[in-house]
């Protein structure tokens, strides 16, 4: 089953995403991914292509527990829908 998240990701970085959108297989293989930037630019990159600095993981992706005890990261699981409306917004398709 495929798993849908959310991260944000709390820095004072201008050039890193705040918020990081991911699909991810139910072997842990991120499918699909959005970064949101802290002045509303998107880049998102998927198995085909991607948009600036944006690459899926080449790992197997922590789960949402594994990345909680990080204290700068704040993940949240989210609805298919949820992230379908994100991947829209960054791919100009909605």
């Amino acid at each position: 089953m495929v798993r849908y998240q959310k991260v944000l990701w709390k820095h004072d970085f201008d050039d890193e995403p705040v918020m990081l959108y991911s699909e991810i297989t139910e072997e842990g293989i991120e499918t699909r991914k959005v970064d949101e930037f802290r002045d509303g630019r998107f880049a998102f990159a998927d198995r085909k292509r991607s948009t600036g600095s944006t690459f899926l993981s080449e790992k197997k992706m922590p789960t949402i527990k594994e990345i909680a005890q990080q204290a700068e990261f704040q993940p949240q699981e989210i609805t298919k829908d949820e992230f379908e409306l994100v991947w829209r917004k960054a791919t100009g398709k909605g």
